[in-house]
């Protein structure tokens, strides 16, 4: 008898805890993880703080679950703090409930229960704790205006019973919330008197919109803040540049931005600061173009110079999420390369670099104060999210995995790695997910997202074990646009977004249906996003699949680029449709609807602001008006991704049943809550 698996049951599946952070404590004698896992009525996701030995004993429960319990920071002290939605159990009870906002809690060292420390209407996003000093600072939502009369404006509008926003700039809406009308600003927190009682002092009143993604850091010594800048320029255009705020007097310099004027326009993002105050590392994007695609490097700016220069010269893969070393000496991050996504360690005097870890998915560094461990959290297509022990100074290593929450038990098959060749000869890679089961397979082609990224990581939502344990081989490819195989292979993609990832996919299609244990008579294809967009590309060129599934997919690009949250950032590539007709015309999938004649799903929700509902709409016309074998599930209340539990069900009730009809021939079955 196989043995059982979390995969054969949504709802064993959808209770399965999950790791969602990981900070150190200053001492690196401590390690704390938000845990999500459902609520006990199992329509929402609750979170608590579990604390994980570095040494690998077991790990133990911090705190009770709540509606939000995360983005945890430590006092130098060893207190720890958190930002939560847990009612204050001493607040007098009012119309509006108590855990409507989040507030900053604080649990002490030496046990006991947390303790609210700061609440303030519109919530906390999060805190920064200097390292040397605890010095404090928050960054908060604020409506237009001094941050003293927040309070009594939002009171007023809730008593006119106001929700309307004015938008002067883009955007006006990111992925599925609308922005405003509070804006992110950043707070230093001041203890009043001898009290418990805290103040907080405005550091940013005109940031407007410049917060949004709360990228921020504090220097050891408490004195100053990086953050990224995020700046609206006419035409709907945004870059994002680094600036240093003084926490002491507010004042605010650039610290790295691009030239506005110039042809190679860079972003900066993503700050990390030496412990010894002399350099700040960055993100350092180029801005695409029609032209050209996106590169991404890592510079580092000598703060009391301002000089600045690329610390990964002719390194072929984009730094993401860097940290400093604890002695200044080095800079952490990880990047995507061929399916994996590795920690790796830059020198800042020399510029050599190491590759730390051989496989999977790394997240979260956090270097241990003496220098000799990365703790991090480690995951991949076959493993979700678990806490590791890296050394600092190894080289393609295999870490060492902390006892935590969340272990799935044994998978329902295994994963291999296929490759193919493109027809310009690129080398086309991919994971190939095969159930456990040795008679030949139905196929399904997974597409990822983005398209710059890469199917190298564990993911809650799409989850191709959920299909593999219904007897499904599972082909997740990185076609052209995908990153971790240099700016070459992505530039060869740059402008067609569907013509070359096409021929991609069919070329590693054709590879895995050569194998013996795959069914070539039996495929379908699937895909969300970008991966959508290419399902639809898919459907409107081929005929080879029986069945195909496009969630949150755009079809109609000349009308999206106007629609989408991030016009500016599309054009960019684009260019606008009146002014560039010839690469959407190129491009768009919905000029090829009447070539469509595969049964197709359509899936899509209203709050999709990133793919807004109207392309799903759009799609679902075509379908109908060309007679096809088509459905549309639609999810009034869910955005770009499906994320309530009872919707993430009935998705893959929907999907399998779809594909069982059409591709294995069952009669087909409406799910029950349909």
């Amino acid at each position: 008898m196989k043995p059982a698996t979390s995969f054969e049951s949504m709802d064993d599946f959808l209770s399965l805890p999950r790791l969602t952070g990981l900070v150190l404590s200053p001492d690196g004698s401590r390690l704390v993880a938000p845990v999500q896992t459902l609520s006990p009525d199992r329509k929402r996701r609750i979170s608590a703080l579990w604390e994980i030995d570095p040494a690998g004993g077991p790990a133990r429960q911090l705190t009770r679950f709540a509606p939000v319990e995360t983005a945890p920071a430590f006092m130098p002290n060893g207190d720890l703090l958190f930002v939560s939605k847990r009612a204050d159990p001493g607040a007098e009870h009012s119309e509006k409930s108590d855990a409507d906002d989040s507030g900053l809690w604080s649990l002490p060292m030496r046990g006991g229960e947390a303790e609210l420390v700061l609440s303030r209407p519109g919530g906390i996003g999060l805190a920064l704790v200097a390292q040397d000093t605890g010095t404090l600072v928050v960054i908060c939502p604020n409506l237009t205006g001094p941050a003293d009369g927040d309070s009594q404006r939002r009171t007023a509008r809730r008593d006119a019973g106001v929700s309307a926003i004015l938008h002067e700039t883009l955007p006006v809406r990111h992925w599925d919330h609308d922005l405003g009308p509070g804006k992110a600003r950043l707070f230093a927190v001041e203890q009043v008197g001898d009290a418990t009682g805290w103040q907080l002092r405005d550091l940013t009143p005109d940031a407007g919109g410049a917060l949004e993604d709360a990228e921020a850091v504090i220097s050891a010594n408490g004195a100053t803040v990086f953050a990224a800048w995020h700046v609206s320029h006419p035409g709907g255009r945004e870059s994002s540049r680094v600036v240093a705020i003084e926490v002491g007097s507010g004042n605010r310099v650039v610290v790295a931005a691009g030239d506005e004027r110039a042809e190679d326009q860079h972003d900066f993002t993503s700050p990390a600061v030496a412990p010894d105050g002399r350099w700040a590392a960055l993100i350092d994007s180029r801005a695409e173009s029609r032209s050209q695609a996106p590169a991404v490097t890592l510079a580092l700016v000598e703060l009391a110079s301002g000089e600045r220069r690329d610390l990964l010269p002719g390194f072929p893969l984009w730094p993401m999420s860097p940290v400093a070393a604890p002695d200044s000496s080095a800079v952490y991050f990880v990047a995507d390369e061929a399916g994996h996504c590795p920690a790796w360690r830059v020198e800042v005097a020399t510029g050599k670099v190491t590759r730390l870890t051989r496989s999977g998915a790394y997240s979260h560094l956090c270097p241990s104060p003496d220098g000799r461990y990365i703790y991090a959290l480690r995951d991949h297509i076959d493993s979700p999210p678990r806490p590791v022990r890296i050394e600092a100074a190894g080289t393609d290593q295999d870490p060492v995995t902390l006892e935590a929450p969340g272990v799935v038990g044994p998978l329902p098959g295994r994963i291999e790695e296929v490759e193919a060749r493109a027809a310009d000869g690129a080398r086309i890679r991919g994971w190939l997910a095969l159930p456990a089961d040795t008679a030949p397979a139905p196929l399904l082609l997974w597409v990822h997202g983005g398209p710059l990224m890469s199917w190298n990581s564990w993911s809650w939502r799409w989850n191709p074990w959920l299909m593999v344990v219904r007897g499904w081989a599972v082909l997740l490819p990185d076609p052209g646009l995908s990153r971790g195989y240099g700016e070459e292979f992505m530039q060869r993609a740059w402008g067609q977004w569907g013509p070359v990832p096409f021929g991609d996919l069919m070329a590693i299609t054709d590879a895995a249906e050569q194998r013996d244990d795959i069914d070539a008579t039996r495929t379908a294809a699937m895909g969300g996003s970008y991966g959508g967009y290419m399902a639809n590309w898919i459907a409107g060129h081929t005929d080879r699949f029986k069945a195909i599934v496009s969630h949150a997919s755009l079809w109609t690009l000349d009308r999206f680029v106007a629609a989408t949250d991030h016009p500016g950032s599309w054009a960019m590539e684009w260019g606008h449709p009146d002014d560039n007709p010839e690469r959407y015309e190129l491009n768009s999938p919905h000029l090829h609807a009447a070539a469509i004649h595969t049964p197709m799903l359509v899936i899509h929700g209203d709050k999709d602001y990133r793919v807004p509902i109207g392309e799903g709409l759009a799609l679902w016309y075509d379908l109908v008006r060309h007679q096809v074998d088509a459905k549309l599930l639609y999810f009034p209340d869910e955005g770009h991704w499906v994320l309530t539990p009872g919707n993430q069900k009935i998705w893959y009730e929907t999907v399998n049943a779809f594909l069982d009809h059409h591709v294995r021939g069952s009669d087909w079955k409406r799910p029950d809550l349909l």
